[in-house]
């Protein structure tokens, strides 16, 4: 008797063993819960950013005591407003995130459901991050073409509240854009197989 490296002939009517599926719904909730996170921090960094200064009048011979808060800006308004429903967003997701976790596969539905989400929220704070980013930098460096003097160097404590929430900002952002990534591959496979 020979021994055969050959495989055994499989019959032309069986069907090639399908590929197991991989349940990515224990990243994507902890990739909801860094958003989660993230979204939080930046809200609590922005709204904690207060600063007053003593600041010279020109040509007068005393000086005034003048705050600088983050609701002087609208661009930081809507920062807190965006990155406030991205946490929420954010919420809601990882509970759906989880139930799903609980079931063998999620729905083509709530897939669906959240590439688009995920998509919109990542315009959102991305939008929001820069619009702080760019207040953020007329602060620091100011504009001398339009005359916007630069603050910074008399609110430092207040820009760097600024700068570490848009910095997280821009982390939240870069985790949605993994989530849509996430997203929209959970669905292909899904559609697919």
């Amino acid at each position: 008797m020979a021994h055969s490296d050959k495989p055994a002939a499989t019959s032309p009517y069986e069907l090639p063993p399908t590929p197991s599926r991989v349940n990515y719904s224990p990243i994507d909730a902890t990739l909801r819960f860094l958003l989660f996170s993230a979204s939080v921090v930046s809200v609590v960094l922005m709204v904690t950013s207060k600063q007053s200064q003593l600041v010279p009048v020109p040509g007068l011979p005393f000086a005034v005591t003048i705050p600088a808060k983050f609701n002087h800006s609208p661009a930081f308004i809507y920062f807190i407003a965006a990155l406030s429903v991205a946490g929420l967003y954010s919420i809601i997701t990882i509970l759906a995130s989880l139930s799903s976790i609980s079931k063998a596969a999620s729905s083509k539905t709530s897939l669906l459901l959240f590439a688009f989400g995920d998509v919109v929220m990542l315009g959102i704070v991305a939008s929001a991050t820069g619009a702080s980013g760019a207040v953020g930098y007329i602060g620091l460096k100011g504009n001398d073409h339009s005359g916007w003097a630069k603050i910074c160097d008399v609110y430092g404590k207040f820009c760097r509240h600024i700068g570490s929430a848009t910095g997280v900002g821009l982390f939240a952002a870069v985790v949605l854009v993994f989530l849509s990534m996430l997203s929209t591959y959970s669905l292909y496979k899904r559609i697919r197989d």
